[in-house]
């Protein structure tokens, strides 16, 4: 099946049938290492993870593939069949960081994957760790869940340079067709956004926040402007809600008319913000917030704002999903000046491996991850980004993970 790895011989696949995964006790699950810091961090996870794994009775089987700088010099290509082959045969995979150059270069690979697989929901959760230092008097009150939609918006790549014959053909067309003049020196971009992109998010946002027992699921949009795209995710997403989840959701009109601002028991609150308030309220009315839905570039910028209000990208988990599969990343990028250095933390990269838990079911292993991580912390047990405001022991990115390793045992 492959060219150029060998899945292992033992561990077995995770399977989906009748809509749920089937998550054996000892599954094979591939691991992208990825650029620049990626050759610190994967490792420090997949210590902390095959620990984890082992303590709730699991074993990890990891199967090493490849995307980047790595899979060019094995492939000659950035992206590989191997690799997408690799994460469809076995359904969830844990990866580093990738570079995406700016302006020119090859296209995002992150972006490509997530296209290519459909994975569709990019799932942040943000929540602070005690210990890291943080911008905000009050960060334990940020718990979310960002869900952005990864398909569509400007991430659908649908663009043409500046004098090409295609952004000058389209220009021609708008103004005959429709009387819409753009200036010729325009570079030219599409945003789709469409009913069916929109109400898969917006319905995978509220089963999460069913069976997770979350209190509102709020949609950002800039639909004050962008009526048809933005505005019609906003109508879209109430209809979702209504239409399939009529006994478990209310309108926050409902809340106040209805029942007086006191949220019913075993319901959840849907509303709606403009994206550019969002920003503001998530300071200055933080607990109001628990699972966000947005279209992709709103959730782009709102999920690392959010990342800074409990200590930055460095401690950020994220992931790419669909129902039945998953590519588990942290925010953070490559900083390749960094790489092989034993410096950075890999705090991210590890809670992002704790997601992972989590989609496979292993919430009892998940959560000894996070209790460890914030163990690790708080007894000052931290690396140069911590260390420089709140001191204790400098340790390197293994070190750090071995510490976690310890604290886990401990529990």
């Amino acid at each position: 099946m492959f060219e150029k790895v060998k899945p292992p011989e033992e561990g077995e696949k995770i399977r989906f049938e009748d809509g749920k995964l089937i998550v054996p006790d000892n599954p094979v699950i591939p691991y992208i290492v990825g650029d620049g810091i990626g050759v610190d961090v994967v490792p420090a996870a997949i210590t902390v993870l095959s620990e984890a794994a082992e303590k709730i009775g699991k074993e990890i089987v990891w199967f090493e593939i490849y995307a980047g700088e790595k899979a060019y010099k094995l492939y000659g290509d950035y992206l590989p069949e191997d690799t997408l082959r690799a994460i469809r045969e076995f359904r969830v995979a844990l990866k580093g960081p990738l570079t995406t150059p700016v302006g020119g270069g090859y296209r995002s690979l992150n972006v490509t994957i997530r296209q290519v697989l459909d994975l569709y929901a990019c799932v942040r959760p943000v929540y602070y760790l005690k210990g890291v230092p943080s911008p905000i008097k009050n960060p334990e009150k940020v718990d979310i869940v960002i869900f952005r939609e990864t398909t569509e918006d400007v991430y659908a790549g649908i663009e043409w340079p500046r004098g090409s014959e295609e952004a000058l053909k389209l220009m021609d067309f708008l103004e005959r067709e429709f009387g819409v003049r753009i200036r010729k020196d325009s570079g030219i971009g599409i945003k789709p956004i469409s009913e069916f992109a929109t109400k898969r998010i917006v319905r995978l946002a509220i089963r999460y926040s069913i069976e997770n027992g979350r209190k509102s699921v709020t949609l950002v949009h800039k639909g004050n402007i962008m009526k048809f795209t933005e505005g019609a995710f906003r109508e879209w997403g109430y209809e979702v809600a209504k239409e399939e989840f009529g006994d478990y959701v209310i309108t926050e009109e409902e809340l106040w008319n209805d029942y007086g601002g006191e949220v019913p028991e075993g319901k959840i609150v849907i509303k709606d913000r403009i994206a550019d308030n969002m920003f503001q309220q998530l300071l200055t009315r933080t607990e109001e917030y628990d699972v966000i839905v947005t279209p992709n570039l709103n959730g782009d910028y709102l999920s690392d704002m959010a990342a800074g209000l409990v200590g930055g990208l460095g401690i950020a988990p994220g992931s790419n999903i669909r129902e039945d599969m998953g590519v588990f990343e942290p925010v953070h990028g490559s900083a390749p000046k960094y790489a092989g250095q034993n410096k950075v933390n890999p705090t991210a990269m590890i809670l992002t491996g704790a997601l992972m838990f989590e989609f496979l079911g292993w919430k009892e292993g998940a959560e000894l991850i996070k209790k460890a991580v914030e163990m690790t912390i708080q007894q000052r047990i931290v690396t140069y980004d911590i260390h420089r405001h709140v001191g204790g022991t400098l340790v390197g990115t293994k070190e750090f993970a071995k510490a976690v390793v310890e604290n886990l045992h401990s529990l």
